[in-house]
């Protein structure tokens, strides 16, 4: 395929996605099923398309006045990835599966000959309802920071250090690139490619087969670390999900003491048998909750880690189509979720234990006001210094920007280059 296919593809593809609305990945897998001239080059192409329009919606909608799939697929192509209005008008024109030439109102609103003023959340792309929100937590840095999450993410790797190291692995990995994190001291990250670039299949790697290093964001490996887990330790993994971050809280207990992996959807549950075993992890009893229970757990426990189920706004520039589907009632329902999490969560912990609660949001409802409702209600805790703990754990490195009266951590795209991430401790004393 040629540009101007793609181009069309990509159209079709986010015209699918807006007026049915389903997610990208499913809209595009589908679209790939059933044009099967496609090489993985074009697939390629048009998923990168169809997600940076996604990233960059509300400024492109803006630029051109029209949010239509197709004001937005072009604009992305010549504007966001540079191509320029006469790429886009040759591309357009020589290829007969392109979509229709440009007309004059589009060529005068890509040349930027059409006055525009958009609104703070516009250039930020983010939805207009969450723009408060966003000004409570960054301020006269909104803008950036929202501009960071239209960004595309690197592939973030974390060293297993239960059977490899970090300089082993970035031998291995050189020819795609990869460098070491600089924060995190077991991560690798292999940069995002601009325009038409393509990412290395990492999960194709032998280090990734052999277990020598998981995916996962640094923000996420930072949080592990922040926990502190330590050899020899009874830990319970609330929200396990697919493991991430159990098989890196496993790793730095190098597999001395136990580790319970636990999460109310079991479904999410089931990858996590195959990363175990690859992994090389063997301190850790998975709790079905269908079929076993956590009662024998209450009170035990050194380190709770709940990495509570929230609206994933610190992961947009991963989900970028997750950002438009948001709604309030999902807010809603996600904040009383996390209530219910923390204060059940909390009862495992033992008195001199410690609770980690972490989210993948930016939203001050899902996580400042979080844990201040929990010490309100919860007297029996006390808040410990994440930022004292990665000032002491992580000597040299920058500490973060944002950094509660409590000590807690923000972690964000624009201020730390990882996801957005909320670290939070807790020591229980009576």
């Amino acid at each position: 395929m040629r540009d101007g296919g793609r181009l069309a593809a990509a159209i079709e593809v986010l015209t699918e996605v807006e007026t049915r609305h389903r997610p990208v990945q499913v809209s595009l897998r589908d679209w790939g099923a059933s044009h099967r001239f496609a090489g993985s080059g074009d697939r390629t192409v048009i998923g990168n398309l169809v997600f940076d329009a996604m990233r960059n919606r509300a400024s492109l909608a803006a630029l051109m006045q029209d949010s239509s799939p197709r004001s937005l697929i072009l604009a992305t192509y010549a504007v966001t990835w540079q191509k320029g209005i006469d790429a886009l008008s040759e591309v357009l024109a020589g290829d007969q599966h392109a979509p229709e030439p440009l007309n004059e109102e589009e060529v005068r609103k890509l040349s930027g000959n059409v006055p525009t003023t958009p609104e703070s959340f516009e250039e930020a792309d983010v939805p207009e309802w969450l723009w408060p929100a966003f000004q409570e937590v960054f301020g006269d840095s909104a803008v950036d920071e929202g501009r960071a999450l239209a960004l595309r993410a690197p592939v973030d790797l974390r060293t297993n250090t239960l059977k490899s190291d970090r300089e082993k692995n970035l031998k291995r990995l050189a020819h795609t690139g990869a460098i070491a994190t600089p924060l995190s001291p077991l991560g690798i990250r292999i940069e995002a490619k601009p325009g038409l670039g393509r990412m290395p299949h990492v999960q194709a790697e032998e280090g990734y087969r052999k277990g020598w290093f998981e995916l996962q964001d640094e923000a996420s490996q930072l949080a592990a670390h922040l926990a502190q887990a330590q050899p020899g330790h009874q830990v319970l993994d609330y929200c396990a999900g697919g493991g991430g971050k159990t098989l890196a809280l496993a790793a730095a207990m190098q597999n001395k003491g136990q580790l319970y992996a636990y999460d109310a959807d079991r479904l999410r549950l089931a990858p996590i048998h195959e990363r175990l075993q690859r992994a090389g992890v063997r301190n850790i009893q998975v709790r079905d909750p269908a079929t076993s229970s956590l009662d024998d757990l209450k009170d035990q426990m050194d380190l709770v880690f709940i990495d509570a189920p929230c609206t994933g706004t610190g992961v947009w520039r991963r989900r970028p189509d997750s950002k438009w589907r948001l709604a309030e009632k999902a807010l809603n329902d996600r904040i009383n979720d996390q209530k219910n999490v923390i204060d059940n969560a909390s009862k495992y912990v033992k008195i001199g234990g410690r609770l980690v609660y972490v989210t993948c949001s930016l939203l001050p409802q899902e996580n400042q006001h979080q844990t201040s409702w929990f010490l309100e209600s919860h007297a029996g805790f006390k808040p410990v210094s994440a930022l004292e703990i990665w000032q002491q754990t992580l000597p040299g490195t920058v500490a973060p920007k944002y950094v509660s009266k409590h000590g807690e951590l923000l972690l964000t795209p624009a201020s730390t280059g990882t996801d957005g991430f909320f670290i939070s401790v807790f020591e229980r004393t009576a």
